[in-house]
């Protein structure tokens, strides 16, 4: 049996997320279905991919919850991997849970962890990105996986500019003002345990600084905020500490409503070479099947109806000659004859 790996997938908390309303309002962002499953299931399968990853962290400051806890329970059963939450006190930053919960991470001695942002979405090569960072590990804090955007899209990502030999990055800078690279940061990150020091050094100057700014006022803690993207990954380019890993595969950040349609669609696509048995197919006594569904077991969907794109129902009665495309996330509804649905949000109560 080889090193154990970690993951930690960072799940933010209410008050994040606001451009996602109101699909967040009723559901935490990262409990919201894609192509029929909650948002972080995705990582977890592909987590679970990975030989020897044993254990996975959701790290956010959500209150614990129900669904949050039936979540993990049924997730972990499923893929026979421990997870557990651990809950911030308020928001720390993509770092500064990190630092927060070191022993937690650090336990067992992994011989590395990956850290994936929750609001991203695709197809993970983790274990491909695992092997390139073990080739390569000698003095590296952390690997950042990356892809291609188009010059007007990459100043709203961390851009970073590399070594194409050694694959080492050499500047990064988050959402900067002016074109820098095209080559941007996709959230997902693969580190040594190494940098936890990295992570400490940063947490004391940001503490000195904040003891040493003035007196303020004498009940406020100091912020325990940290931000990989803007405050480590600089300086770890600064030393020679970090690398890149490219990947062509489909990759999305989920901000928006709108965003979580381009991500159905792909994960459906998806589904094809990963499991063709997700999708529904046309048949005797069946709906009408255009491009790729996901219909949800609980759904009840008329013989006469036609289903196109991205529709995923949970407890839904669909009635004859009901048309759907581009459909979102209906539960506890019956749709009406002859009814036409394009493009559009249902809400799930």
């Amino acid at each position: 049996m080889g090193s154990i790996l970690k993951a930690v997938i960072l799940i933010g908390g209410p008050q994040k997320g606001t451009r996602f309303r109101p699909l967040s309002l009723e559901l935490p962002k990262p409990l919201f279905p894609l192509a029929g499953f909650p948002m972080i299931y995705h990582h977890i399968e592909a987590c679970s991919k990975v030989e020897n990853l044993k254990e996975i962290l959701l790290i956010g400051f959500y209150q614990p919850s129900e669904s949050l806890t039936h979540f993990i329970s049924s997730t972990q059963q499923e893929f026979k991997i421990q997870i557990r939450y651990l809950q911030e006190y308020t928001a720390m930053g993509t770092a500064g849970g990190i630092h927060h919960f070191r022993d937690q991470i650090m336990s067992g001695n992994p011989e590395a962890f990956f850290i994936l942002n929750g609001d991203v979405c695709g197809d993970f090569p983790l274990a491909d990105m695992y092997d390139f960072h073990r080739e390569r590990s000698a003095g590296i804090r952390t690997t950042i996986m990356g892809t291609e955007a188009t010059m007007q899209e990459s100043v709203k990502y961390g851009c970073l500019v590399e070594n194409p030999e050694t694959h080492e990055v050499l500047h990064y800078v988050e959402k900067p003002g002016t074109f820098v690279s095209s080559k941007i940061n996709t959230g997902i990150y693969l580190c040594s345990p190494d940098i936890i020091h990295d992570l400490n050094d940063v947490w004391r100057r940001q503490q000195e600084e904040n003891f040493n700014g003035g007196f303020g006022d004498i009940l406020a803690r100091p912020s325990e905020s940290i931000s990989l993207e803007h405050n480590v990954f600089s300086e770890m380019a600064s030393a020679g500490k970090l690398l890149v890993y490219y990947t062509t595969r489909f990759w999305s950040q989920i901000k928006s409503p709108g965003s979580t349609l381009y991500a159905n669609r792909h994960y459906l696509q998806l589904y094809h070479e990963t499991h063709p048995d997700r999708l529904a197919k046309n048949g005797d006594g069946l709906p009408s099947i255009i491009d790729d569904v996901f219909i949800h077991p609980t759904a009840t969907v008329h013989s006469t109806a036609m289903v196109s794109a991205l529709f995923v129902a949970l407890l839904v009665e669909a009635c004859s000659s009901f048309k759907f495309r581009e459909i979102l996330d209906v539960c506890s509804r019956t749709l009406d004859f002859y009814s036409c649905s394009v493009n559009v949000f249902l809400s799930l109560y």
